[in-house]
């Protein structure tokens, strides 16, 4: 079974080439495939050095910040292109724990999406603050009142997709730019009739760079939520 893991990547050089290590350290069965969004700080630059030292890692360069899903759509569709079976998302600032990634694959045959979750027994957080914490816990309480997806973790970032389930989902009409991809993402598979199998995993604030959160991105997450969840509504009264 071949296994790539997408990293996008905006102003990670701090991080990616311990995150690239680690992720090798604990995983000889997949690739990578960094998609890189013309990071100012040189992070495409590195990725491309780090891809001349090895055939396993692969760069994917955009024009500029497109955001969180489009970066993903591209990696899902090059990943798609060049056969491989398992769609990996991570984050590149180490906090998704390489040495987690085991406990997803050995459970992927079983579903069309597996999510690494912090929100379950044997899941944690680790240096987040409580108000972190509390808008997390709440955000996936609303996101299951207006979807009722039945999934504990429904922002969470680190996944596994079976390709050949991902073409099922019409995803040129994904409307999520930024975290609330994932919500969409996870919706989608379940309104299409996948199985979803959640995995504890422990949860690293980055300690170097940027968090990419902004208010936007809470907005954003906020209305397409509560736009969704009103159309499903709407849906379910006219049948």
């Amino acid at each position: 079974m071949k296994n790539l893991v997408i990293m996008p990547t905006y102003n990670e050089a701090e991080n990616l080439r311990q995150s690239v290590t680690e992720l090798f350290r604990y995983n000889d069965d997949v690739d990578l495939l960094i998609v890189d969004d013309n990071s100012p700080d040189g992070t495409g630059k590195l990725a491309d050095e780090l891809a001349a030292q090895s055939e396993r890692i692969h760069v994917l360069h955009r024009a500029g910040k497109g955001g969180l899903g489009p970066a993903y759509l591209a990696g899902f569709a090059w990943g798609t292109e060049q056969g491989y079976q398992r769609l990996i998302e991570m984050d590149a600032d180490g906090s998704h724990r390489s040495q987690d990634l085991p406990k997803l694959l050995a459970v992927a045959d079983k579903a069309e999406l597996v999510i690494g979750s912090r929100w379950i027994p044997g899941g944690r957080v680790i240096n987040w603050p409580l108000h972190r914490k509390l808008i997390s816990r709440i955000g996936n309480l609303y996101v299951n009142l207006m979807l009722g997806a039945g999934i504990k973790d429904m922002t969470a970032g680190f996944r596994v997709y079976r390709a050949e389930f991902l073409n099922r989902l019409d995803l040129e009409t994904v409307s999520a730019f930024g975290y609330s991809f994932q919500v969409e993402m996870a919706w989608r598979t379940v309104k299409a009739g996948g199985n979803v199998t959640e995995v504890p995993i422990t949860f690293i604030e980055r300690t170097q760079g940027k968090s990419k959160m902004t208010t936007g991105i809470v907005i954003e997450a906020l209305w397409l939520v509560t736009k969704w969840g009103i159309a499903r509504v709407f849906t379910r009264n006219s049948k």
